[in-house]
């Protein structure tokens, strides 16, 4: 039998990596949509989608890559960057990634593609890390506890200094800045403090600091110029005028300086990024915050606690509130509801694979390599600023910096330009002692000094009273695991506590969990995207610009808008960004006036919450008994404040994980009303090639990179929120953060910096540009189709056993469906937290719990799960009705049952007397299918009230067990 005569382009497969994006086969298709009674997936697509919004031609963007020919056109884009020794520092550093550390964790699946620790008893191996992260912080830093990261150094500054307003009992508006602190984070203090209503006085903390009329003050140590300088006084002053002191101090250099706890400040904040986290152009890093234990309730972030489960055994948990713990809707101070998982595991393992002698030796050479360095300049008769220094120097160059420069750059070195007298260098771990000998030679080209001989005359430049004394790190964890042998096996233990994307489907509603191709990863770790700093020359980055502009350009093709900004480096952020660019247009425009924000009471906190931060006043607007927005309680609502009316923020499809029809009218009443449509992109996966927010009413959005757009979520972090806007917002997007002597590309944007670094978390965007460019304009709308098939299958396998709580006018669902599980509740009195539990027995993440509704779970099954997978995750909960079932028959006792005494670990089926009503074999093995994959949860059900009463947030040290 002839067959059809095949291209080359056919043969090689053009479309291969969407057919190994998308999980379910055609066959699989098929049988789903006789499920559904549709023979078509178009004619279903047609039924879910409301035709108002859909888009009348397919994406105008390239046709799908197989891999290799993505990685090879974007290793040309890599290739266009060069990566120069950088001498700039201002909080970017090289630093040494262990190489343990590195294949084990940032290019491991167990830990990149983990959640967020919401459910700790499938966490207990990221929670041990985060509380080392803490462990670690607390300790170097001489506070109490820390929480367990922050996005940026700067945005922990912003946020130390409205914590430092909340904690005050002083009544002061003014908050007082160290003008030696890191522009950037002088940038986006501005940013955060003038829509709250903030002074922010930027000087001399030692001349210029009138404490009685300041909240708060940030002082940063060492100083960006390098000074190392002692501000016990300065903070003893403020603390007599009932204010706080935040420190903004260099994470590494804590290793040889007094804390700041021991200083007498209330805050500390920093960047943890040169513990092994590679400078990536900016981002993403994981900076730290630690207070004092009086403040912990006010601690922005994530905290992780101890506490134990039912049985006794120690456990890990997020304590103070386990969910967005710190977004208090229209009373919020902080809308920060992520962290820098990832990176803050990996610099925690960097603190355990060094330890205390360790971090001793690198701290100690990089601050000896400095002094070598400024005593030879010294002799060549160039003039160094500093008295004192860890690892920076202020250089005077009298003949211009601008040839200092220019040589730096002939010898492929970057300096930091302050102005066009004075250089600044830092050196960082990484450093040799050819390069001190190059960089004499910028200064004398002729230079023949000797590098040993002026080694033999460094002395520490210190001051002596701001020498470190005492130990640190002193935790068994810290001394345990030198060996890569022990460290190893240390990674591993942990990663086998979890349950990440690579054991099994996590079907989180609204988070969007979906495959994170390997193709996709690759390119973070490739020296041309790691090794830059964000403060390099702008003609070395010429592959990040080009990669930047082309994903802009993509992404505004995806969502209808006419600009992107990728500086926000999280939703929270990208929605902050989103409501100041509203805020500002309006100002532009005569209208200040309008400070009025509309969210529809089933909104996820961080919209009130960013709101709140931008200034803005919270109306919330009714939801109808399906889900949807109120139209009748928003035109009287718009109406009402019309003059005032600033935007609405909806969530689209809706929280409830329905396509609302009335999404048009939502953005003409606004718009009638003088206001602003901000679409939350958290849902966009239900969209990407059907519909384009940009189009049917919005005038700006954020998206989540980490969830439609395969950026993993690490556990809880990283991500990426970048804001989209129409063409009369434009110019009020996230402009450039400002730095000395640097040119951005993006400088038609006004718009205040919201994050510490242009490009934001830049090192990852190659994840989302890879997706884009694999998937193509062919594989993008059908990956959107795909979601949307498998959520409304799950649907319909669980509909004979749990109600189904939103559909939409077609009596479909979007993207992710809502099982309610408050029924079973009054009848068995089995709650969703249970069920939840119970999941992890059968080998599962459970859904979002209580989101957006109470006693529900929202489960969103995404493209990437293969129909097996989705049929086993559906056996699972069928089953689990099954036991409720017997719970309700009086089969088993309401509290001596399967349910309630869930997960089940494996020493459980030690015990010589089993307590339970139930065989051990239904407890472990409620499926047959268990019997050949089981997970085992190390713990059983955490206390979480005993954690919260008894609230330990670091390890103790041996000195605490020696004392007990």
């Amino acid at each position: 039998m002839l067959q059809a005569k095949k291209t080359i382009r056919d043969l090689e497969g053009r479309d291969e990596f969407t057919h190994r994006h998308i999980g379910p086969g055609e066959r699989d298709v098929v049988e789903m949509l006789d499920k559904l009674g549709h023979s078509s997936l178009a004619d279903f697509i047609n039924e879910v989608v409301p035709d108002g919004i859909r888009m009348s031609s397919e994406l105008a963007l390239a046709e799908g890559l197989p891999e290799h020919e993505a990685l090879e056109m974007l290793r040309g884009l890599a290739a266009q960057n060069q990566t120069f020794r950088s001498f700039i520092g201002q909080g970017y550093y090289g630093t040494r990634t262990p190489n343990v550390v590195l294949r084990n964790i940032l290019e491991n699946p167990a830990w990149y593609t983990a959640y967020t620790p919401y459910q700790p008893e499938i966490s207990q191996g990221r929670l041990e890390a985060l509380f080392n992260f803490q462990t670690m912080v607390s300790d170097l830093t001489g506070m109490d506890l820390a929480n367990a990261s922050m996005l940026d150094e700067a945005t922990a500054a912003a946020e130390a200094m409205t914590l430092c307003q909340r904690m005050s009992k002083s009544r002061a508006r003014t908050f007082f800045v160290d003008r030696d602190c890191l522009p950037q984070t002088i940038r986006v203090l501005q940013t955060r403090a003038e829509p709250l209503g903030i002074e922010l006085i930027v000087g001399d903390p030692s001349s210029e600091l009138e404490a009685s009329e300041v909240f708060g003050a940030l002082l940063q140590y060492p100083g960006a110029s390098g000074e190392v300088r002692d501000y016990r006084a300065v903070i003893d002053t403020v603390h007599e005028h009932r204010g706080l002191v935040a420190m903004a101090a260099d994470i590494l250099s804590l290793v040889m300086l007094t804390p700041p706890g021991q200083l007498g400040a209330d805050v500390a904040v920093g960047s943890t990024q040169r513990f092994g986290v590679p400078m990536g152009f900016g981002g993403p890093h994981a900076a730290y915050m630690a207070t004092r234990e009086s403040y912990k309730r006010s601690l922005p972030g994530r905290l992780v606690g101890q506490s134990v489960d039912g049985a006794g055994r120690a456990a890990y948990r997020l304590a103070l509130q386990t969910r967005e713990q710190h977004i208090r809707r229209e009373k919020a101070t902080s809308n920060i509801c992520t962290a820098q998982v990832l990176l803050a595991v990996m610099a925690a393992m960097y603190a355990v694979y060094h330890g205390p002698q360790g971090l001793r030796m690198i701290a100690g050479r990089v601050h000896c390599l400095t002094t070598v360095l400024a005593l030879g300049l010294e002799e060549l008769g160039v003039e160094v600023e500093n008295e004192t220094w860890f690892d920076t120097l202020t250089v005077s160059t009298p003949g211009g910096a601008e040839h200092v420069h220019a040589a730096a750059h002939r010898v492929g070195m970057n300096l930091r330009k302050i102005d066009d007298g004075r250089v600044g260098i830092s050196l960082d771990e990484t450093a040799t002692t050819t390069d001190i000998e190059n960089l004499w030679r910028l200064f004398d080209a002729g230079c023949g000094l000797d590098f040993s001989e002026i080694e033999t005359r460094a002395e520490p430049v210190l001051p002596s009273a701001l020498v470190r004394s005492g130990t640190f790190l002193s935790q068994q964890v810290f001394s345990r695991y030198q060996s890569e042998t022990e460290m190893l096996r240390y990674l591993r233990a942990l990663a086998d506590r979890d349950i990440a994307l690579d054991r099994s489907m996590i079907p989180l509603g609204s988070c969007t969990m979906k495959l994170n191709a390997t193709a996709e990863m690759l390119p973070v770790t490739w020296p041309e995207f790691a090794n830059v700093h964000p403060l390099a020359p702008a003609e070395q980055v010429t592959g990040y610009a080009t990669l930047v502009s082309e994903l802009e350009a993509m992404l505004c093709e995806i969502t209808g808008y006419d600009a992107v900004s990728l500086q926000p480096n999280a939703g929270s952020q990208g929605e902050y960004a989103g409501l100041l660019a509203i805020r500002a247009y309006h100002a532009s425009r005569g209208e200040g006036q309008r400070d009025i924000c509309l969210i529809p009471s089933s909104a996820h906190g961080t919209n009130p919450a960013s709101a709140q931060m931008c200034g803005m006043r919270v109306v919330v607007v009714q939801c109808d008994t399906n889900g949807n927005v109120c139209l009748d309680d928003l035109r009287e609502k718009a109406s009402e404040h019309a003059e005032r009316l600033a935007a609405i923020m909806v969530t689209y499809p809706s929280t409830h994980g329905v396509f609302e029809e009335g999404i048009g009218e939502i953005a003409n009443i606004v718009h009638r009303h003088g206001g602003q449509v901000y679409i939350d992109g958290a849902n966009l996966n239900a969209m990407v090639g059907l519909c384009q927010p940009g189009q049917f009413g919005g005038d700006v959005s954020h998206l989540n990179l980490h969830k439609t757009f395969c950026i993993p979520h690490g556990g809880g972090g990283p991500g990426v929120g970048p804001v989209a806007v129409r063409e009369h917002l434009s110019e009020f997007l996230p402009g450039a953060v400002a730095m000395e002597g640097r040119v951005d590309a993006q400088s038609d944007r006004h718009g205040p910096p919201v994050s510490a670094a242009t490009a934001g978390s830049a090192s990852i965007l190659p994840i989302t540009w890879m997706y884009i460019r694999m998937m193509g304009r062919e594989g993008l709308p059908k990956a959107t189709e795909l979601a949307i098939l498998n959520a409304n299958y799950i649907a319909a396998r669980l509909e004979d056993s749990y109600p189904i709580l939103y559909r939409g006018k077609s009596g479909r669902v979007a993207h992710e469906c809502i099982v309610d599980l408050r029924p079973l509740k009054e009848v068995s009195g089995i709650s969703v937290e249970d069920v939840a539990k119970r999941l992890i027995d059968y080998g599962f993440h459970a859904p979002t719990m209580s989101f957006p509704v109470a006693g529900t779970l929202m489960i969103e099954p995404t493209e990437s799960e293969s129909r097996a997978e989705l049929d086993r995750f559906c056996d699972a909960m069928i089953q689990i009705r099954e036991e409720v079932a017997r719970v309700e028959r009086g089969e088993w006792p309401v509290d001596n049952n399967p349910l309630v005494n869930a997960p089940h670990t494996a020493e459980i089926l030690t015990l010589e007397n089993w307590p339970h009503p139930y065989s051990r074999t239904e407890a472990v093995y409620p499926l047959e299918c268990l019997r050949e994959k089981k997970y085992w949860p190390p713990v059983g059900r955490v206390d979480n009230v005993y954690g919260d009463k008894n609230l330990v947030c670091s390890c103790p040290s041996i000195a605490d067990y020696i004392e007990g």
